[in-house]
């Protein structure tokens, strides 16, 4: 299996887990607590995603072959 569809599974696993805590939770700070954490997974990503985006860009721009 490809790397990153593992990582991706993992992810949406871990989101649903924390969803569904979330959903059960009858306490403000820990469903507070849960949601900030679900957000945060899903930012890192983001970000992951932004960066790669960028260095494979910057790689793959002729005008930085021959440096």
């Amino acid at each position: 299996m490809n790397e990153r569809w593992k990582k991706m599974d993992e992810q949406d696993w871990i989101i649903r887990e924390l969803d569904q805590l979330f959903d059960s939770s009858r306490d403000y700070k820990q469903k507070a607590l849960l949601k900030a954490a679900a957000d945060l997974i899903k930012e890192q990503e983001t970000r992951k995603e932004q960066l790669q985006g960028e260095l494979d860009g910057t790689l793959w721009s002729p005008g930085n072959w021959g440096n």
